[in-house]
Formats: structure tokens, sequence, C-alpha cells
């Protein structure tokens, strides 16, 4: 395991990026693949769906409506979350149509989506 040299009383957010990006480039690396990956994802489902499903037919214009939406997100993670542990409870079975790298990267975006949503610029 490398170590990592924290010289610096407060490092900065960049700096911190830096040093850890030059300690494991691969990880990093694959980290901001990954996010790509899963960005295009969004994209590509965002042309197939639109907004709507997520907002549950609302216009996520009130505080009730953006519960709504989260609590649909929530559902839609549980699902993901019981898959994953059903998978991996298996116990060398392998998933005949859905891999499980499928489910972490779905829940990952579930998890985006609902910040947005939170942060008040779903659909905008």
């Amino acid at each position: 395991m490398a170590k990592i040299s924290f010289e610096e009383e407060k490092m900065t957010k960049a700096s911190i990026v830096k040093l850890i990006e030059r300690e494991w480039p691969e990880m990093t690396s694959e980290f901001t693949d990954i996010q790509k990956a899963q960005y295009e994802l969004f994209c590509s489902k965002q042309y197939d769906y639109g907004t709507g499903n997520i907002a549950m037919g609302t216009m996520l214009d009130s505080d009730d409506d953006v519960q709504l939406a989260l609590t649909g997100l929530i559902v839609r993670m549980n699902d993901k979350i019981n898959r994953l542990v059903n998978m991996v409870a298996r116990k060398g079975k392998k998933p005949q149509n859905e891999p499980i790298t499928d489910s972490f990267r779905d829940l990952s975006v579930y998890g985006i989506m609902a910040q947005i949503v939170a942060n008040g610029k779903w659909g905008k």
C-alpha cells in the first residue's frame, strides 16, 4: 500500500486530487472512466424515457412532489440492493440476465439522480 505524504497542514481539494491521482493512477483513471460511462448511460436513458418517470408524472413544484420522486428512487435503489444481495448470496451462480456490475452501475446512477432531484435541478 502506498503511503501518502500530507506535508501541508491544509491541502486544497485540487491538491488532494492531484496527490491521489499520482499515488493511484490506475484506480483513479478507472474511477473517471466509470463515471463517464455512467453519464453516457444516464443521457441515453433520458433520451429514451425523458424526465417524467423520475418525476412520477409531476412537475416537482412542491415538496410533496420531490418527496414522491425521491421515494420512487429509493424503491429503485432498494430493488438493486436486494438483487445484489441475492446475486452475491448465490455463491458461484452467475446471473443470467443482469451482471452484478450493471446493478452497481444502476445504483450509482440512481444515487446521482436523487441528488439532482433533491437539489431542485431535475428536468431543468
